[in-house]
């Protein structure tokens, strides 16, 4: 039988308050602490980053406030910024490409739940996957749903909604966004 972690890494109905995956978001929770203290340098940043998101390419800028559910499934490329205030809910795996930008405010989810009321009324809930591709510029206040796969060097309008995948080099925005225009690439 898998375990509740074993259930949420592949998208499987889960019990999130499971104590092995409670006791992973408290490790979570006192690194994001130190992350988070203001009186830190970016510099002073740099190990707390590495502990939190073992999967950080190299010069990964955060930019606090920062909050986020286990921090060991966000995947992110080299020379990629977030600004204040971002939520990465990475229940499954959150993955970011080199060079994005992503504005304040942004909240980036994996995490989700059941429609059947039963399911949820139990504690149950899973998890999608979300794809950001390289040069992506996310702005500030846009949410990404589960399960979005965001093409290279799209850009996201600020306080949009994406519920669906955004193809490569577009502009898109609004809620629930829509293309606006393609780019050059």
């Amino acid at each position: 039988m898998k375990t509740e972690k074993e259930k949420m890494l592949v998208g499987a109905l889960y019990n999130a308050l499971d104590p092995e995956l409670s006791g992973e978001r408290q490790k979570a929770r006192l690194l994001l602490n130190k992350l988070n203290d203001l009186s830190l340098t970016p510099e002073q940043r740099i190990p707390i980053v590495s502990k939190l998101i073992p999967h950080a390419g190299k010069n990964v800028c955060i930019q606090p406030p920062f909050y986020c559910d286990y921090g060991y499934n966000i995947f992110v490329g080299d020379d990629v910024f977030f600004n204040f205030n971002c939520v990465v809910l990475d229940v499954m795996t959150v993955t970011i490409g080199s060079r994005t930008l992503i504005g304040p405010g942004v909240q980036i989810y994996a995490a989700t739940h059941p429609l059947n009321f039963k399911e949820r009324a139990a504690g149950l809930e899973y998890a999608k996957p979300v794809i950001i591709g390289e040069d992506v510029w996310i702005g500030g206040g846009a949410i990404i749903c589960p399960g979005v796969t965001i093409g290279h060097r799209a850009v996201i309008g600020a306080g949009s909604v994406v519920t669906r995948d955004v193809p490569p080099d577009v502009v898109v925005a609004g809620n629930p966004c829509k293309i606006i225009r393609k780019l050059e690439s």
